[in-house]
């Protein structure tokens, strides 16, 4: 079936879906992104993703393309158009389309876009048994808690880490902190049993799994530290896991040429994977 996209208040075959040659999402990467998970047809954490995405847009000063409420009509017709029933749904708000000039345009209206695929989620081997990370410096600008489009360094930090045969990169900031992967967010068990992940703060974006993720570890009982980690430290941890909207939690037992624990995804880790499972399903 040919999939159906959402362009400014138009649903068009995604082969004829475009924007105005002088978006400023275009020109200037002047635009933020969301991507929402579609579990048997339904959207998953949508409220989240609407508070993550009227965060973005408030922080670049981009006005709502449309109405908030309006949203959840515009995605749901994206899917029903698509006939999807496991997969993603992509939204990208721009500034809007002005003659390039690096100042804000005065009374531009800002644009929307929505598209949406299958995805059924990473191989069953990769999360039977876990993935190998590579460490990188961390070169992106100072505000990646914003979810923009600008992701060149993020885009070549997951390159390097595939040329290395990594599944994934993990970013470590001038300190000598881990931040977060090209595009997921990092967890540690550590030596003690608690469970580490760097604070949302402006040097990582928060990410709804990774937020969905701590509930579910203290729901458990576990002892949570929401704090900054060396490379060192998470060498030492007794597991690792990687959280994200596509791949959801998946274990690390690899990092560089270091092996975590006993080089095996870990119960805990097992442990969440299921619980985050549980909550998406409708």
């Amino acid at each position: 079936m040919p999939r159906v996209s959402y362009v400014n208040g138009r649903y068009l075959p995604h082969v004829q879906a475009a924007i105005h040659v002088d978006d400023r999402g275009h020109h200037f990467a002047d635009s933020v992104y969301e991507v929402l998970p579609v579990v048997k047809g339904r959207l998953c954490h949508l409220d989240q993703h609407l508070d993550r995405l009227e965060r973005s847009l408030g922080a670049l000063a981009i006005s709502w393309p449309v109405p908030r409420r309006v949203f959840p009509l515009i995605l749901n017709q994206v899917i029903s158009r698509n006939r999807l029933t496991d997969g993603l749904v992509y939204i990208q708000a721009s500034r809007g389309a002005a003659p390039r000039n690096h100042a804000f345009p005065l009374d531009t209206p800002s644009s929307l876009v929505v598209s949406a695929w299958p995805h059924s989620g990473p191989a069953t081997a990769l999360i039977e048994q876990g993935v190998r990370v590579v460490s990188q410096p961390d070169l992106r600008w100072k505000r990646p808690d914003i979810k923009a489009t600008g992701l060149l360094p993020n885009v070549l930090a997951r390159q390097s880490a595939r040329e290395a045969g990594a599944f994934e990169a993990w970013l470590i900031n001038d300190r000598g902190f881990v931040t977060e992967g090209s595009a997921t967010n990092i967890f540690i068990v550590a030596p003690d049993g608690a469970l580490l992940t760097h604070p949302a703060d402006n040097s990582i974006l928060a990410g709804v799994t990774r937020t969905n993720v701590l509930k579910l570890a203290r729901n458990l009982g576990l002892e949570v530290g929401e704090r900054p980690f060396t490379l060192a430290e998470a060498l030492r941890a007794r597991e690792a896991f990687i959280t994200g909207t596509t791949m959801m939690v998946m274990p690390v037992v690899k990092v560089d040429e270091s092996v975590i624990g006993d080089g095996l995804p870990g119960p805990i880790t097992r442990r969440l994977r299921e619980l985050y499972l549980d909550l998406r399903r409708p």
